[in-house]
């Protein structure tokens, strides 16, 4: 399909979630092959897998590996103990079951936000509402907050977090901190330390920073009561051999994480200088994403899904785009090909 040329609106509605190639490539059809997808923030640039024993595919996990990789998660996290962390087959299945803690009433979510959470405390017998401001998150039995926030990369201070916490242990509400990007900003960002709060539960994912998201690794931090109320809700074998394999081996490797850490900051640095250069407005995002302002973004949208290059759009405002990091020199050079290319009257596409 030639760049400029109509395509349906309703085929345009926002991805629900990045990463779903299949609608991509429904939305645009003739788009070229291999798709390079920005729609994440997922490390492109994944920890190295290596040799799996035999033994973690053909047995089922036992209590003793569990504990294994809780003690190693803690370490990471900076959680008092094992005994306050619970890994999970990936974040996404623990969200119902944390906002179930919390008996049904009013939750409040601090948004804009991972639309996921809206849907899990409704499961919880929830209603939910969005707020914009942390002050505004009072008199609620459950609060969400996404720190750092995605799409956004916002991040509220630790100690108004812990003064919700506070405000909302008074009538036995829960405080959700989903932590799922906080590996690639400053260490006291995270609440991972805080779980003697009875009333708090701090999410991490493992597959965003460590660029295996397939694996379906991730964990709640929470005191030991509530910890083990999580538990009972799982039940046994929740997370896979594999998993549980890689898991502790990359979260124990200090020098992989520095590196990456600085490689994903130059990374970000040098899309930021390539998206200013088109004219699009950094307004947020971490090392893992970048969020624009751009004021004909639907078309700029529009253009590099033809390309095949799939970026995230959102309902919310129509001059957001969200941008996930490229992989492989090709893919900047194919990215920066796209993004100035220009019509035989020699203007730039999509402005």
């Amino acid at each position: 399909m030639p760049i400029g040329s109509p395509i349906d609106p309703a085929s345009l509605a926002p991805f629900l979630h990045g990463g779903d190639l299949a609608a991509a490539r429904q939305m645009f059809p003739n788009a070229p092959e291999p798709i390079m997808d920005l729609s994440t923030g997922i490390n492109p640039y994944p920890y190295p897998l290596p040799p799996f024993p035999e033994q973690v595919f053909t047995r089922l996990p036992d209590r003793a590996a569990l504990r294994g990789i809780a003690a190693v998660a803690a370490r990471s996290y900076g959680a008092p103990s094992a005994d306050c962390v619970v890994p999970a087959p990936g974040v996404q299945i623990l969200l119902p079951m944390v906002a179930r803690l919390a008996s049904p009433g009013r939750a409040a979510i601090l948004g804009p936000t991972y639309a996921e959470h809206f849907r899990a405390a409704a499961l919880a017998g929830h209603v939910a509402t969005e707020v914009t401001d942390i002050t505004q998150v009072k008199d609620v039995q459950l609060a969400i907050v996404v720190n750092p926030n995605n799409p956004d990369g916002r991040i509220v201070p630790k100690a108004s977090l812990l003064r919700v916490a506070e405000a909302l242990s008074r009538h036995q509400g829960i405080l959700v901190v989903d932590e799922a990007f906080a590996d690639v900003v400053p260490p006291e960002v995270s609440l991972g330390g805080e779980t003697t709060h009875n009333n708090l539960v701090v999410l991490r994912s493992f597959g965003k920073f460590f660029g295996l998201a397939g694996l379906r690794l991730g964990f709640a931090l929470a005191a030991p009561l509530m910890a083990r109320r999580l538990e009972i809700l799982l039940g046994p074998w929740p997370v896979s051999g594999p998993a549980i394999f890689i898991g502790e081996k990359a979260l124990a490797d200090e020098r992989w994480k520095a590196t990456t850490l600085q490689r994903l900051s130059e990374a970000a640095q040098q899309l930021d200088s390539l998206l200013v250069g088109r004219g699009l407005e950094i307004i947020g995002g971490t090392s893992l994403y970048r969020f624009t302002r751009f004021s004909n973004a639907y078309a700029l949208f529009e253009d590099l899904g033809r390309a095949g290059i799939f970026v995230r759009r959102f309902a919310e405002d129509p001059t957001w785009l969200r941008w996930g990091l490229p992989k492989t020199q090709d893919d900047w050079q194919r990215l920066r090909a796209t993004l100035f290319l220009r019509n035989s009257s020699g203007k730039t596409q999509g402005r």
